[in-house]
């Protein structure tokens, strides 16, 4: 048996310095535990997600300096494994810069370990990674070098020598995503394929959060440590990183599995730690009793990752205090909870700004909502201003200088709608952060960006979309949890998660009587989470096979029954999903674009890890052909309907 330490640490992306302060500290610890190895994540010098960074010289040669900090405290008897960037200095990358590789070292008494069977003294990523949040292209692979010396990648896969306990240990290195296997990512891991190729896995990762991901690494690793009969550590991060417009959590969740694919320990989610443990290595005998683990699944889980990241990014920004335009629905109430639980209610503004179209119910609740948060409170009415700006669109000329013609432009009431929300968020938001000291956020939920159901510079604007990855469905789950599980009452009044969902900025939206939003959330929340996060990303075309088929609520997800309940004609359903494609493709690409920062949860959020360009809208033609058929099936049957009731002659 082995004592062995993990060192899931919070990594800073972009600071070398910070990052091996922990790792010297964390190095010490363990080697006063009685480790005999510490391991710590990928790239847990410089951090991994650094866009252009990594093409800064100076940037990297810090990065090597610091590395050989470690490397010499690694002479106080314990092998240190950490990833960071390595660079040969005499080769070029893809990009014709200096070549770079991702890289995980093995030091032991000041020496690095591995050089006797690899060109490097150090092994490097295998693949690059398909993921798209992956800043993998500014590297070199393993396959790039077998590539170049004209070999297979298995022999370049050799392990690293190691001694421990007094006897011989193998140890195969596997960075990121490797470890799933070569069904997700051909050739990555196939030298530790076969039985006794290696004594020890250790799996160093720098890998996000996102809902019902661990479950699926899970599988993954405990089948490669079990097929292989090699116990296995997976070593990940806990902090957030970003690319500039998706903030990502990293949740840690260091895992240990045993010769049999059993999980035997693991690390806290959302926590730094350095946690001891024993381990026996292939065929040392001994299995340690399986511990059960937390599923990622649930609401509870969406709560942790969002507070966590939430509070890392208010810290890495240097944000302290918060306005929060609350106007008495649910978005802006489970915003104001959230800011409030990372911050503190002394630091969040709460502001109510109605026109003639809040009603009296919504006002109230606002008020209710800041008294029970014990927020700071204003109420900014904004009528007069609108009808300000309103009357000097409409009535200011405008002169064609040519030909001398003047004309007015008219204020319809769509565009009236829109001044509310940019008065809202651009002048009185704005203003207040500035008088404030503090930044204004952004309460719109995905089912809204998706299909655009925002206003551009009004209320889609903010310094964060803390709400921007979660279904409207999963905001009513999030609201009733922060009141039964997390404050243990009310703050959240029970009429605001009760209420119709509006944006109460004309007459045709008064909740009172029970007009709101033109979304009906419990069917296209999972039409729209289908156009985005279904591995098959249908299109118009899938989606109205499955409705000509039947199986179009078992396909997205919702309830059965629905869609005929909604729709009880053929042409209702087209027109509506052509309506909300022509949505999701047009304006509210350009509106995503101009969107704040998202903080992620699901596999594939709006920013970097949802790519898109604005394009014209475009039927397929198989829809097309599909749609007719439809249509006329729907006539020929009406036809038969009308038919059967007439009267004989």
């Amino acid at each position: 048996m082995i004592r062995l330490a993990l060192g899931q640490m919070e990594v800073i992306p972009g600071r070398p310095d910070l990052n091996t302060r922990t790792i010297l500290d964390m190095i010490e610890e363990a080697r006063q535990g009685g480790a005999q190895m510490v391991v710590f994540p990928e790239m847990a010098v410089p951090g991994y997600l650094l866009g252009d960074t990594w093409e800064q010289e100076a940037f990297i040669r810090d990065c090597e300096a610091y590395g050989r900090q470690i490397i010499e405290l690694s002479s106080a008897g314990i092998y240190v494994l950490f990833g960071n960037v390595a660079i040969d200095w005499n080769k070029t990358g893809d990009d014709g810069r200096v070549r770079k590789y991702n890289a995980f070292f093995v030091a032991k008494d000041g020496l690095l370990q591995g050089g006797e069977n690899f060109p490097y003294p150090y092994r490097i990523k295998a693949i690059q990674s398909s993921h798209r949040l992956s800043d993998d292209a500014y590297f070199c692979s393993t396959r790039k070098l077998a590539l170049e010396a004209g070999i297979g990648m298995e022999e370049l896969q050799q392990p690293v020598n190691l001694t421990l306990a007094g006897r011989p240990v193998r140890l195969g290195c596997i960075l990121g995503e490797g470890a799933w296997g070569d069904e997700c990512y051909p050739g990555s891991n196939n030298v530790h394929q076969q039985r006794g190729s290696v004594d020890l896995l250790v799996n160093a990762s720098s890998a996000p959060f996102a809902l019902g991901r661990n479950n699926n690494r899970r599988r993954a690793l405990a089948g490669l440590a079990g097929s292989t009969g090699v116990p296995l550590i997976y070593l990940n991060n806990v902090g957030i990183q970003n690319n500039g417009k998706t903030v990502y959590v990293y949740d840690g969740h260091s895992t240990v599995y045993n010769s049999r694919g059993q999980i035997i320990d693991s690390c806290p989610a959302f926590s730094g730690e350095l946690k001891i443990l024993g381990l026996h290595l292939a065929g040392g005998g001994g299995n340690p009793v399986p511990v059960s683990i937390f599923r990622d699944s649930g609401t509870d889980t969406i709560y942790k990752a969002i507070t966590c990241g939430l509070g890392k990014f208010l810290s890495s920004t240097g944000i302290k205090k918060i306005i929060i335009g609350i106007s008495g629905g649910i978005d802006s109430a489970v915003a104001a909870c959230l800011y409030t639980l990372v911050l503190g209610p002394a630091n969040v503004l709460l502001v109510n700004m109605p026109s003639v179209y809040n009603s009296r119910t919504t006002r109230d609740l606002a008020s209710r909502l800041a008294q029970n948060l014990g927020c700071l409170y204003t109420v900014i009415p904004i009528q007069d201003s609108v009808d300000y700006t309103a009357a000097q669109i409409g009535q200011t000329p405008v002169v064609d200088l040519n030909s001398g013609r003047e004309f007015q432009i008219p204020v319809t009431p769509f565009v009236l709608e829109n001044i509310q929300a940019r008065d809202r968020s651009g002048r009185v938001l704005a203003g207040l952060a500035a008088a404030y000291g503090g930044a204004f956020t952004c309460n719109s939920n995905k089912t809204e960006m998706t299909i655009g159901y925002s206003t551009l510079y009004g209320d889609l604007a903010g310094f964060l979309a803390v709400l921007g990855d979660l279904w409207k469905h999963q905001v009513y789950d999030l609201a009733v949890f922060l009141n039964d599980e997390v404050y243990g009452k009310e703050v959240i009044p029970r009429e605001i998660i009760d209420l119709v969902p509006s944006a109460e900025l004309s007459p045709e939206q008064a909740v009172e009587e029970g007009r709101g939003d033109p979304i009906v959330y419990p069917y296209h929340d999972y039409l729209f989470r289908a156009f985005t996060e279904c591995r098959e990303r249908p299109a118009p075309e899938d989606v109205l096979k499955w409705y000509g088929q039947g199986i179009l609520e078992e396909k997205i997800g919702c309830r059965k029954g629905l869609v005929n309940q909604l729709f009880p004609e053929s042409k209702n359903f087209i027109d509506d999903l052509e309506h909300w494609w022509k949505l999701y493709t047009g304006m509210g690409v350009a509106k995503r674009i101009q969107a704040p920062p998202v903080l992620a949860v699901s596999g594939r959020a709006y920013g970097f890890e949802h790519r898109e360009a604005q394009n014209s809208f475009y039927l397929t033609k198989g829809y097309l052909e599909l749609k007719n058929k439809v249509l006329k099936q729907r006539d020929s049957k009406a036809a038969e309907s009308a038919d059967g009731q007439k009267a004989p002659d």
